[in-house]
């Protein structure tokens, strides 16, 4: 800014400067004048209510609110004059007087600000008070120590955009409320927390955590989805107390209710601490209860351990050919364990046979982007939504999936982006979005090339764009030619009016940005759903500028960057296709051996190693992190293959439905117990550090591969152990992979966070991507039309509705952390199904009734919710339930080209389940 822009006046006597608009508590802050505050936060709107910062201005009559007045040129301000001072006090004793004398407000703002201040014990008796709200599982209500700042109103509000809390009454019977007055547990709230961060008091805390006081703290990253938020754990004698936001790059200090209560999994009385073996005399049964599978199991030594796993993989490789092995890794594991996963697998086992969780995502959508543009990571970062005038969110539900990602949407729409919402489904977002088009399950290609056909046929296209770079438009366009809105909005279910309005909007925008979920991706047609949604941002241009791009939300903390690391079975990592000799020659360098050495033919993916292990082909599989028995599709099949196995080794936390099938189990470290390098959602590498130490004799998972890969032939003992294990396996990494090569370990330990591509150590990394020219050999993006494919199962007579799976908002991937996490179960405890009340009245059932829901493969029992989000003739279930596995029932049909199944439709019925 230029000197002349910037406002000059006096506080407390010195010349001082402010940008216009600037308050007068951020020149203080500035100029480290100590100014007393309680309802002013950054990043909250200045409400100016509690009065504790006010100051005194020559020549005015009243007191300003530092909070909201503006610096003004000429103006001069005292903090601390006689007047002012004794305003400051005044308000702070008088609040101090309100508040009781507990653990759990003592130390807050309010005295913390009265002490410096010198104000000793409040002359003033303390009004009535309200009762405590212990309702809720996750928030403690204390509103006896409420100043009415209104913080976690603003929080609620405008930062999360919930709005559930407000302030009621006026006067002396003015009082924070939820809701109409419902009880904190009663109300709508989702558990965020941001309100209890927010808080200056203690009025709102974390239930669980009472009055002890932290003495450490570590700065770490969430373990869940796909947005990378960093946080901080509080930890007392070696157990966590409570999480609280950081001002991360992709959160900004936002949590959601898995984040901020979903650690005590870590000391939770089923952690595996010890290797086991299985009995002889205990054959795998798949059906086994907990406590069944448990009992087949005997505690081993780590020696015996090893040696039956790694060298009992190593025997049937012998014997049987490299083929006769796969490794399944994990999108939970860090970076380094996956580069190094799919590593041993291709020496150790000398095949591709190597995957994990993306096939069972986002595999249609990498697909697609790899295809079309070149790449299959996001073009641009989340946050870019305030940069967009249009949004579009399609087979996602960013509010349960991906809950900061979604505050990130609702405050770009309540500046003014128009959102459109695209989804079978309603959901929370609907309710802001400018249109929401809930077309049938099923139909997105034709959809999406209605809106293309109106683009095309009304001239809409940025003929620049495509013409400079782009190729394939011709046959593009000659194929929506045949989608009219008209001729699709029977088939789709959304007026041809609609269709078109929305196109328009799309096209016409500044910049416009897609988001879409597995809602897209988990179908027979996931890639052709992508290619439609790529081929959007191609002929409008919209992408390689802030607020534009395509985005597919990750599911897992760092699915993107397992992805990156090679550990899957037709890409060396940063993508480099197995059959590429090119490619086998560059790893074969970094690996110390002969090209001959790596494998040329693509490997099984997760479906495929199934059917192989069931034909009796696969005969070891050494599993890292994941639980195929819940999350494959055709659970009951997949269980019956994984118990024909030779050898199946499970590293796990807990005696999963996966580990229980298993012959030897080895005891793993959870995400905060390790050093590692994460790969958010917008290609941002952010480090996590180990709070606790892994509890028992469990080990590193870094550890456990090494000690694996000597069994299999391979020293790898010179990588060290702990932080410098990681270090040494991180650079190995960014020296094979140039995506990341400009990232070293001490510059991420320094920054915490660096977004890639990144190719220099002097480079600050690239968010938005593309912007000159795509990663092509012809440097331009690819057209690929898209015709109608319909789903592989439809609903009939004896199987009249669609089954949709997904997740919900407490709940994870298939449940085995967040269902042992004490707040999270607490709010979220039963297996639930979601039907429209008509699907319930048709079936005469109540809403909490017993439902059994039966397909072609399976049925399950579970409680019925009554759900009007859920269109007629569907019905929802997240797959997180082990006593109702709604993969049972799901159709392991696959995509094509990804080999992805179709997750998102089955044919299924229903009827009353047992009493």
């Amino acid at each position: 800014m230029n000197a002349p822009d910037l406002i000059r006046f006096t506080l407390d006597g010195r010349a001082v400067q402010a940008r216009p608009g600037e308050t007068l508590l951020a020149v203080a802050d500035r100029e480290g004048i100590a100014l007393p505050r309680l309802c002013a936060q950054e990043g909250l709107r200045p409400a100016g209510n509690c009065r504790a910062c006010v100051v005194e201005v020559a020549g005015e009559r009243t007191l300003a609110a530092a909070c909201c007045r503006a610096a003004a040129p000429g103006m001069q301000v005292q903090t601390a004059s006689p007047r002012a001072r004794h305003a400051q006090q005044m308000v702070l004793e008088l609040l101090q007087a309100d508040l009781p004398e507990s653990g759990r407000t003592r130390g807050n703002e309010v005295d913390r600000w009265a002490g410096q201040l010198g104000i000793g014990r409040p002359r003033f008796a303390p009004r009535e008070q309200p009762a405590p709200d212990r309702t809720h599982a996750a928030i403690a209500v204390n509103l006896d120590a409420c100043i009415q700042c209104t913080r976690c109103v603003r929080a609620c509000r405008e930062v999360q955009g919930n709005g559930v809390i407000g302030l009621a009454f006026r006067g002396h019977h003015a009082r924070i409320v939820f809701d109409m007055g419902d009880a904190m547990g009663a109300s709508t709230c989702v558990a965020c927390g941001e309100c209890v961060q927010a808080c200056p008091t203690g009025a709102l805390s974390p239930a669980a955590a009472g009055n002890a006081v932290p003495d450490r703290s570590v700065d770490s990253l969430c373990p869940y989805c796909g947005v990378g938020c960093q946080l901080t754990y509080h930890v007392k004698d070696g157990q966590i107390l409570y999480v609280e936001g950081r001002d991360g790059p992709a959160n900004q200090g936002r949590l959601c209710v898995k984040g901020r209560y979903g650690y005590d999994y870590l000391r939770h009385p089923d952690r595996l601490t010890v290797p086991l073996v299985r009995k002889p005399g205990f054959p795998k049964n798949p059906d086994a209860t907990r406590e069944e599978a448990r009992a087949a199991f005997r505690e081993a030594s780590w020696e015996e351990a090893l040696e039956l796993a790694g060298g009992g993989l190593a025997r049937l490789r012998d014997a049987h050919g490299p083929r006769a092995l796969a490794g399944f890794g994990s999108a939970k594991g860090s970076n380094e364990e996956a580069y190094l996963f799919q590593k041993l697998v291709r020496l150790g086992f000398g095949s591709n046979n190597v995957d994990h969780c993306t096939r069972l995502c986002h595999a249609s959508s990498v697909a697609a982007l790899l295809e079309g543009i070149g790449s299959g990571a996001v073009s641009n970062p989340v946050r870019d939504v305030a940069l967009a005038e249009v949004v579009i969110v399609i087979g996602a539900n960013p509010t349960v999936n991906h809950p900061v990602a979604a505050s990130w949407i609702k405050n770009a729409v309540a500046a003014g982006t128009k959102l459109v919402v695209m989804d079978p489904r309603r959901h929370e977002l609907a309710r802001i979005a400018t249109h929401a088009l809930h077309f049938h399950p099923d139909t997105d290609v034709a959809l999406l090339n209605a809106l293309m056909h109106v683009i095309v046929t009304e001239g809409l296209v940025d003929e620049g764009f495509i013409a400079g770079r782009t190729e394939g438009y011709a046959a593009l366009a000659e194929n929506v030619r045949g989608y009219s809105p008209e001729a699709m909005a029977p088939v789709c279910g959304i007026p041809a009016e609609t269709i078109r309005a929305v196109a328009r909007l799309y096209a016409t925008s500044r910049a416009s940005m897609i988001l879409w979920g597995m809602g897209v991706s988990q179908h027979v047609h996931g890639t052709d759903n992508a290619r439609c949604l790529i081929a959007l941002a191609l002929m409008t241009g919209h992408i390689g500028r802030p607020g534009t791009g395509l985005h597919p939300l990750r599911g897992q903390n760092n699915v993107q960057g397992a992805s990156d690391a090679g550990l899957i079975p037709m890409m060396f990592p940063d993508y480099q296709r197995v059959g590429d000799p090119a490619a086998r020659q560059r790893m074969a360098q970094a690996w110390g051996v002969a090209p001959e050495a790596l494998d040329a033919e693509p490997g099984l993916t997760v479906v495929e190693v199934m059917h192989a292990a069931d034909a009796g082909r696969l005969r070891g599989l050494y599993v890292m992190g994941e639980n195929p028995a819940m999350s494959d599709p055709d659970a009951n099949h997949a269980r019956q293959s994984l118990a024909k196995l030779e050898l199946l080794v499970v590293q796990d936390l807990f005696l999963t439905e996966t580990a229980a099938l298993a012959d030897v189990v080895l005891p793993a470290s959870a995400f905060a117990e390790k050093w590692g390098s994460f790969t958010n959602t917008d290609r941002l590498v952010q480090l996590a550090r180990p709070v606790l130490a892994p509890p028992g004799q469990a080990r590193q998972d870094l550890a456990i591969l090494i000690d694996m890969a000597a069994q299999l032939g391979l020293d790898w003992r010179h990588h060290g152990d702990g932080e410098e294990a990681v270090a040494r396996v991180f650079d190995e990494m960014r020296h094979t992979m140039p995506s990341i090569a400009g990232i070293s370990w001490e510059r991420l330990r320094a920054a915490g966070a660096v977004t890639y591509p990144c190719h220099a150590e002097d480079a600050p990394g690239e968010p938005v991507v593309f912007t000159d020219h795509f990663p092509t050999a012809s440097g331009r993006a690819r057209f690929v039309p898209a015709d109608i494919v319909p789903a592989n199962e439809r609903p009939d007579a004896d199987y009249p509705l669609v089954l949709i799976t997904g997740r919900q908002l407490e709940h994870w991937h298939t449940g085995s952390m967040t269902r042992r996490a004490q707040v999270l179960h607490a709010i979220e405890p039963e297996p639930v199904a979601l039907m429209h009340p008509m699907d319930l009245a048709a079936l005469g059932l109540a809403p909490g009734a017993t439902v059994t829901l039966q397909s072609r493969r399976g049925e399950i029992t579970l409680f019925a919710r009554e759900d009007d989000s859920s269109p007629p003739g569907t019905v929802f279930v997240a797959f997180c339930w082990f006593e109702a596995a709604v993969n049972r029932l799901t159709n392991p049909a696959l995509d094509p080209v990804a080999k992805i199944p179709e997750f998102k439709y089955c044919a299924v019925r229903a009827r009353p389940g047992s009493p």
